[in-house]
């Protein structure tokens, strides 16, 4: 047996399509910045002052590729949409400074964070993880990558979310307390980043719950779409 073998099969590597190109982008890790938007920290019972940031993980193999439905997951009654600007990272290091963290990123999508919100009630009552509310399957729906190659690195912008056509949420990228340079910083000071970690940046207010068969379309203007379906 040589020393490359595995005594399973591989697991399937998670890729993500870019607009535009063949090739596609591959998925390390996901991480999350938690209350980034100060209207969505009030809307969650938090002060939004600028305090230093946190951060909480998915798991790559949650992303759900666009065109595809969102499963209502188990176990839950209350499961919210989150739209969020994502980041694709191209490079990584640790303790970046924030001059050099936009020569990181690959590029740019939109994506959904759902979440189980009563499963997260419950854990933040009881001093636990997220990773139940946040990191099950499919959690993750986003768009295709937009290389920033052809966009740049937008610091304002509209970030919506219409259900059933209906505008729920609606802010703009400006008002994201941590920008993107800062978050990569920060986050670097935490864990190593290398290419192919994607970043969910955060969500404005107006988030609410889903129901079998509602339609979710959502963007962020100037970067992306996305339209989703809940199964």
């Amino acid at each position: 047996m040589s020393n490359s073998a595995t005594v399973i099969p591989l697991p399937q590597p998670v890729l993500l399509p870019v607009e535009g190109e063949a090739g596609l982008f591959p998925v390390r890790r996901v991480y999350c910045v938690g209350r980034n938007y100060a209207d969505h920290a009030i809307e969650m019972g938090h002060d939004p002052s600028r305090e230093p940031p946190f951060f909480f993980q998915k798991n790559a193999d949650n992303l759900l590729a666009a065109g595809k439905q969102f499963p209502y997951p188990p176990l839950s009654s209350d499961v919210h949409f989150e739209v969020e600007c994502v980041l694709a990272l191209k490079s990584g290091g640790q303790n970046i400074a924030t001059e050099a963290a936009l020569d990181c990123v690959y590029g740019y999508a939109v994506g959904i964070d759902f979440t189980r919100r009563d499963l997260q009630a419950e854990a933040k009552k009881l001093g636990r993880p997220w990773e139940i509310a946040k990191a099950f399957e499919h959690s993750a729906p986003v768009s295709a990558i937009i290389p920033a190659a052809r966009v740049g690195h937008p610091t304002a912008g509209r970030i919506w979310l219409d259900l059933n056509g209906k505008r729920a949420q609606d802010g703009d990228l400006n008002q994201m307390i941590w920008k993107v340079p800062e978050i990569i910083a920060e986050l670097s000071k935490l864990f190593v980043l290398a290419p192919g970690d994607v970043i969910m940046t955060g969500t404005p207010a107006g988030v609410g719950a889903v129901k079998r068969g509602d339609r979710i379309d959502c963007g962020v203007d100037g970067i992306a779409t996305l339209s989703v379906t809940v199964a």
